[in-house]
């Protein structure tokens, strides 16, 4: 999506992300343009080369049982992280703010100063797979618990034109579930969507919104493909698919379509 939105001449002049959303949008921050883009390229290469979400099953049982709460370890992620960004919020080139789930307080915390690692790791700690990360006294988990599409925090920050870069399938409707995977898989997707569903309803006739498609193929909310978080074969072609979803939207958005 970053790639053709760069390759259609759009740069943004704020950049607001959740979960893994916080880690690309903190690097496309940092480094604007055509830049951000490789350098984004490179570090998903070295996170699928890594040990972020590596190890043998026993190793992960083993982290498991050994804090009762994570299967990996934060280390090798910050490592790669401190290698790519800069140490402050106030380096980046362009405005960026990202949210985390504040356990203390059952809810939102949004970061805009002060170190910057420390806080996308906090945005991006999918429970059950990192450790809650403490900052200030306060441990937090995945900002995506309370904003999963956090539309509505830009415009409190003045957007006017949003471009919604999402991790996909939310173009895609639900339907009733037909077995107990699927109860699960539904009752998350409706956890994800219902309030950005709700803000992007609310918008108000000022502001444009455009939910850039993630894959042309599409990801259906039942696909269990989505479950494989550790599958390396899929980055490569869900980048080249969401590029050309996104490129053909784009072209339309500019043709009037």
């Amino acid at each position: 999506m970053l790639q053709a939105l760069t390759e259609a001449g759009i740069a943004p002049d704020l950049v607001v992300g959740t979960s893994i959303g916080a880690v690309n949008g903190a690097v496309m921050a940092a480094h604007p343009g055509l830049p951000g883009v490789e350098r984004l390229t490179r570090l998903w290469d070295e996170l699928a080369a890594s040990e972020v979400l590596d190890g043998a099953l026993i190793g992960r049982l083993s982290t498991l049982l050994r804090t009762r709460t994570h299967l990996h370890s934060l280390r090798p992620l910050r490592a790669i992280l401190e290698r790519h960004l800069p140490g402050t919020f106030a380096e980046l080139e362009v405005p960026f703010q990202c949210v985390a789930a504040s356990v203390e307080r059952a809810g939102p915390r949004w970061f805009s100063d002060g170190p910057l690692v420390p806080a996308i790791l906090a945005s991006s700690a999918v429970p059950g797979l990192f450790p809650p990360v403490e900052i200030d006294g306060e441990h937090h988990m995945d900002g995506g618990l309370v904003h999963s599409i956090p539309v509505g925090r830009a415009l409190e920050l003045g957007a006017t034109e949003v471009y919604v870069l999402h991790v996909g399938r939310i173009e895609n409707p639900l339907r009733k579930p037909r077995n107990p995977v699927e109860v699960a898989l539904a009752a998350f997707e409706i956890g994800r969507r219902h309030r950005f569903v709700e803000e992007i309803e609310r918008l108000p006739e000022s502001v444009t919104a455009h939910v850039l498609p993630a894959d042309a193929e599409g990801l259906a909310f039942n696909d269990l493909r989505q479950l494989r978080y550790r599958d390396r074969r899929r980055i490569g072609s869900a980048i080249e698919r969401a590029r050309t979803a996104t490129g053909r939207y784009l072209a339309g958005v500019g043709q009037g379509g």
